[in-house]
């Protein structure tokens, strides 16, 4: 048996030496129905906080299951703090955009609703459900918080002293705004638009804060989500843990 099992499986729960963890109906169908694991089997658990764990399977049933953590397999790796600001679009894209954000290391991730938003509600519980599939996919110990949706002019409104936000703004395809000269921030930000891009109102008042960097993505106009893709990896090449 491999130090890192290839199974991985994100629980509520403490982990540590010798910790029993038990498993929910659904877990235990997934380990036992779907990957057909049987006792004395490998599985690596993280909860977001104590890391990752290799945890051997002590009982195995359809409806439930034992897992023992017995070694640590790789230390909590937390991202930069970095929240991903983004507006709803189609379920399929948006699902998009929160599989990228924790894959790239966004360590919050909050829709919001702009002038030209679609989509006045999301299923807040689904995107984290998402998120955690995503952490379980990557080989990351650490799943960011998706928050339910609010609005942009409130959250602006409320913005945390000393962090900054990188707005990502259409208008400036083709201009030369980079993050080179980025002030320092005591954290950061990054905001992406709806498809029908910012109002006039919204881009004229993001103009005007003082805690605001401009950001040109490019020569050509980007999809929301290409947007964020795009946004999020020169952040992290720049002033995240890629750089």
């Amino acid at each position: 048996m491999s130090d890192r099992p290839k199974i991985r499986l994100y629980v509520d729960q403490p982990l540590g030496p010798g910790q029993t963890v038990d498993l929910s109906r659904d877990q235990a169908n997934y380990l036992f129905n779907v990957m057909r694991l049987d006792a004395g089997a490998g599985v690596a658990l993280f909860n977001g906080r104590d890391g990752e764990w290799r945890a051997l399977v002590a009982e195995a049933g359809k409806r439930g299951g034992r897992l023992i953590c017995d070694m640590l397999t790789a230390p909590l790796m937390a991202p930069p703090d970095l929240w991903l600001m983004f507006a709803p679009i189609k379920k399929a894209r948006t699902d998009f955009i929160v599989e990228k954000a924790v894959e790239m290391g966004a360590a919050r991730i909050i829709p919001v609703q702009t002038d030209f938003t679609n989509a006045e509600r999301i299923r807040q519980d689904r995107l984290q459900a998402h998120a955690v599939e995503a952490a379980e996919q990557c080989g990351g110990t650490f799943v960011p918080e998706v928050c339910d949706l609010q609005r942009l002019d409130r959250v602006l409104a409320d913005w945390p002293k000393g962090r900054g936000l990188i707005f990502a703004d259409e208008a400036l395809v083709g201009a030369e705004a980079s993050l080179a000269a980025a002030p320092p921030r005591d954290g950061w930000a990054i905001l992406i638009g709806p498809e029908g891009g910012f109002s006039e109102a919204e881009r004229a008042r993001l103009r005007g804060l003082p805690f605001v960097t401009p950001l040109s993505l490019g020569p050509r106009i980007l999809r929301a989500d290409t947007a964020a893709v795009a946004a999020l990896t020169l952040f992290q090449a720049r002033l995240g843990d890629w750089a």
